[in-house]
């Protein structure tokens, strides 16, 4: 999966479980090894990301990382805050 792909993933996955759809924004920041995607929402909606205890964030990620599995770089999903 390219990296244009992934990012709208990202998107695709945040946008239905926020107040503000048109404020999710995904930046790549990437070297040899990695893959940073930076996640950025209003504010109001940062809650809605990470959800109780991180269990929608850590879905989201899950599904990132099994999605980015056969690229030889590991990839990061971070939250701007």
């Amino acid at each position: 999966m390219g990296n244009i792909q992934m990012k709208e993933l990202i998107k695709t996955i945040v946008q239905p479980l926020v107040d503000h759809p048109e404020e999710v924004n995904v930046t790549e920041d990437s070297d040899d090894r990695n893959v940073t995607y930076l996640l950025s929402v209003n504010k109001e909606d940062m809650g809605k990301v990470i959800g109780k205890q991180g269990r929608v964030i850590k879905a989201i990620r899950t599904v990132v990382y099994a999605a980015g599995t056969g690229h030889n770089k590991r990839i990061h999903l971070e939250i701007n805050e």
